[in-house]
Parts: C-alpha cells; structure tokens; sequence
C-alpha cells in the first residue's frame, strides 16, 4: 500500500454528473463506493467536499456584491453536499461523520483537531465542510491544511481528467500530460491543478498531491494500490 492514511478532496462540480447544478445522487453514490473500497484496504480516509455544484463566492463579488457574504454562502453549500456524501456513505455501511469549521450544532458536529483525529482513529470517514471557515481561502487551500492537521501521507485530488496537463486537453488535444511534477514546478509552470496558498501549504508540509480522475470508478483505490493512472506532485 502506497499511503496509509491520506485526505480526499472533492469538487462540488464532480457532484453534478451531468446536470447543470446540484447533486447526483448516484455520483455521490459512487464516490462513497470508491472512498469504502479504499477503506476496506485499510486506509485512513478523511474528505475535504467544495461547493462549487450549488454556490460560488466569487460569482457574487463579481457581480458588485460582497466578497465576505459570498464565501459564507459558498461554505453552506459545502455543508450540503457534505451532508449528501455522509447520507451515501451511512446506506453503504461506512460510518462517517461531517465536521464544520463553521458552528452548526443542529446539523453536524463542529471542526476540531483533536475531534477529527480521534474520528479517525475510531475507523470514521471524516467530512470536513465548510472550507477553512474563513473568506477568501478555496477548499483547496481547506484541503492542503485539513491534510497536515490529520497528518495525511498524501492529499489526494479528484478532477475531471486523469492527471495535470500543460493546459486544458478538453480543449489543447495536444496538451503535454505530466506524470510526476514538484510543488515548485507546479508553481513555476503556473498549472491550475489547486490554488497557490494550498500548493505552498502542502510544499511546506511535504505532503504529496495525487491528482486523478474522480469519474473513474474505483480509480482511487487503484492508485493507492500502486496502479491507476495519475499525475504525483512531490519533492
């Protein structure tokens, strides 16, 4: 086993599947199947979700509004689809629990270290929602530091494509694909794979970023099997 205990981040839009907005239920349904067969190999599985299916804080500071307000109504969307991966994970037999940076004691459990590490310890998948809990941070950036609190061996990230390419191959057809990069190459190249701040907080933790295709069914217990197909960006 490549990783022994490592942090998932999944985009709100992966959620989608081929809808236009909201959630599939039978992606999320798939992805909790994924994450389960990763589990059963005996991996520490902890999940970072964005929101980008339901809400965006940019679209409103681009439109005149406040950026501040727009990132809080971006990390309630994290929440839902949080809560939507747990619900498939809990019909599968997988026990989980959603942890929030921002207080919702009616509705989940809120974030703490020392929480999260005893979830995992007790064989939990845990769901971090609600980003950092701070404006003008992306769940990437939530994903690189919920990684080395939890002392992940690897954060792993699911996209539309199967690795980081030199620019967008739905559109470059030609676009150079990498199999191995370092943080600095991915900085230097400026490839969009994750935003700076989370490349530069994973850099500095030395935790590898696994970028893989989250359509793939059962890609991500291939990779951690030392198979499948992804970009690794490590020093």
């Amino acid at each position: 086993m490549r990783y022994k205990s490592v942090l998932l981040k999944v985009s709100g839009e992966a959620l989608m599947g081929s809808q236009g907005f909201g959630i599939d239920v039978a992606v999320v349904d798939r992805i909790a199947s994924d994450i389960r067969q990763a589990q059963d190999l005996g991996v520490r599985i902890s999940v970072v979700i964005g929101g980008g299916n339901i809400f965006r804080g940019v679209a409103v500071a681009s439109k005149g509004g406040d950026r501040v307000t727009g990132d809080h109504m971006g990390m309630l969307a994290t929440v839902i689809n949080a809560l939507a991966l747990r619900t498939s994970l809990t019909k599968i037999g997988v026990d989980a629990i959603v942890l929030s940076a921002i207080a919702m004691p009616e509705i989940c459990d809120s974030f703490s270290q020392r929480a999260a590490l005893a979830h995992a310890e007790a064989g939990r998948v845990v769901i971090f929602a609600g980003g950092t809990g701070n404006p003008f941070f992306t769940t990437d950036s939530a994903a690189a530091l919920r990684a080395a609190e939890m002392g992940a061996e690897a954060l792993f990230k699911g996209t539309q494509v199967d690795g980081i390419y030199s620019a967008d191959p739905k559109t470059t057809p030609d676009a150079e694909r990498f199999e191995t990069l370092t943080h600095d190459e991915v900085l230097q190249k400026g490839l969009a794979v994750m935003d700076i701040a989370a490349v530069a907080l994973a850099r500095e933790n030395r935790i590898p970023i696994v970028v893989f295709s989250i359509h793939e069914a059962g890609e991500f217990a291939r990779i951690l099997n030392g198979q499948g197909r992804a970009t690794i960006v490590s020093d």
